[in-house]
């Protein structure tokens, strides 16, 4: 079963609605006994870094999402904001601090002219040949969609599995032991979407 995590300002819907076409048992929730009985975890998010962080200690959600992510190592998912939230800081109206769950930095992007922020539309991503996460995936035909003002910086390069190209190098998935975060929206991002959200159901952490 996958749990996905209702901390009142994610895309839960979307997301549900996704993995249940791909056959799954989905919890939309953020009761700790249900991410107890969940065999995945997801973090979805669409907002604010520092209101998504508000929320999550308002409804209580980050001591037993630590005992799932980091105790029982189950695997993670996030997307989008829930990417941002995995880093360790945020500089979006002002200084905030994150779960720090990778050592990464989460920072305005400032593409070159005359490219706008917020980033709204398709961009293709580059990515590793033979990753497990891109299986049936082909790299002239992986566009995905992107809603987004900030974005990851690592401190690890390692960690970063693909990349897109909007005026500048922008950090597009990272791969951090169980955790697997990623920047655009699979569930909007058609046969791609599915295709990776799939891949990442059967992946074994």
């Amino acid at each position: 079963m996958i749990a996905i995590v209702d901390y009142g300002m994610g895309n839960v819907r979307s997301l549900s609605n996704a993995f249940e076409y791909l056959g799954e048992d989905v919890i939309v929730t953020d009761d700790p006994l249900a991410m107890d009985d969940a065999d995945r975890i997801v973090l979805p998010g669409v907002g604010a870094f520092g209101d998504a962080m508000q929320a999550m200690h308002q409804r209580g959600v980050i001591v037993p999402l630590n005992r799932q992510v980091l105790e029982l190592r189950k695997p993670l998912l996030g997307i989008c904001l829930g990417m941002q939230l995995v880093a360790k800081e945020s500089v979006e109206h002002g200084h905030h601090q994150g779960l720090g769950w990778v050592d990464a930095r989460i920072e305005r992007l400032t593409p070159a002219s005359p490219l706008k922020v917020p980033h709204v539309g398709w961009n293709s991503l580059d990515f590793p040949a033979r990753d497990w996460l891109f299986e049936g995936i082909r790299q002239k035909e992986a566009n995905f969609y992107f809603v987004h003002s900030f974005h990851m910086v690592c401190a690890n390069p390692q960690d970063r599995i693909a990349t897109t190209d909007y005026g500048g190098d922008v950090t597009a998935v990272v791969r951090h032991g169980n955790i697997v975060v990623m920047q655009f929206h699979p569930e909007k991002s058609q046969d791609n979407g599915l295709r990776l959200l799939q891949n990442w159901v059967n992946w074994s952490a």
